[in-house]
């Protein structure tokens, strides 16, 4: 199982963080830093349930990272197995995920990928979503994976969608021109985009536009 102890910085200030694999006691946390994430007017039913929870840690352990500051979870970092071919056809985040309950799950595929990360506002500026990624791209290395793999929301298209296509919103982006709250910290984290998929996700923000962004094992190339 993995549990790793590593400083955070709040401005100039260390805060101890511990990463570790989430377990079923933990469950009530996890929706907790849903609710805190995605405040109604989000539906709640697209709140983490306990039947997709108890999957995550039963079907792919490996794959359910936490992190905790003192002892109180302040997010969590998801992902499954999946074989993945470049050129294979585009899919939608229900598709990949089965839509959270990761019951797709190939226990051998070539590639982690992300179903959800999630950081309570409270603990964002502490870089705990890079923790996690960090650690995810662990498991890839661990499991002899080709890559880490997941599709990146676009939430500020919808201020540029009369100038320009998402595909050209995705270039202004990675040349610096464009801030994207989402894109830009997966480019920050190590992550490179593949493509831009378009009906990936019901999100009026991103005109349900998303970017799939691989990390690339350098071990497996």
């Amino acid at each position: 199982m993995y549990r790793k102890e590593v400083y955070a910085f709040d401005q100039d200030k260390p805060v101890k963080a511990v990463i570790r694999n989430y377990q079923e006691k933990d469950f009530a946390q996890l929706i907790r830093v849903q609710q805190e994430c995605f405040p109604p007017p989000f539906p709640s039913e697209l709140w983490w349930k306990e039947e997709q929870l108890k999957n995550h840690v039963g079907l792919f352990p490996e794959g359910a990272l936490c992190v905790e500051i003192a002892g109180k979870i302040a997010g969590s970092m998801t992902g499954l197995r999946v074989n993945y071919n470049p050129g294979d056809h585009d899919h939608s985040w229900e598709q990949i995920t089965d839509n959270g309950y990761i019951r797709n799950h190939v226990p051998d595929g070539n590639t982690l990928y992300v179903v959800d990360i999630s950081v309570s506002p409270t603990y964002r500026k502490l870089g705990l979503g890079k923790w996690l990624m960090q650690s995810m791209y662990e498991v890839v290395i661990q499991h002899g994976m080709d890559r880490l793999l997941g599709g990146g929301r676009m939430p500020h298209y919808h201020k540029y969608e009369s100038e320009m296509s998402a595909e050209g919103y995705l270039k202004k982006v990675v040349n610096g021109d464009i801030k994207d709250p989402v894109i830009s910290f997966l480019l920050h984290c190590g992550r490179t985009p593949v493509k831009v998929v378009h009906n990936y996700l019901e999100d009026e923000d991103s005109r349900n536009h998303a970017t799939l962004m691989e990390w690339k094992n350098p071990f497996k190339q």
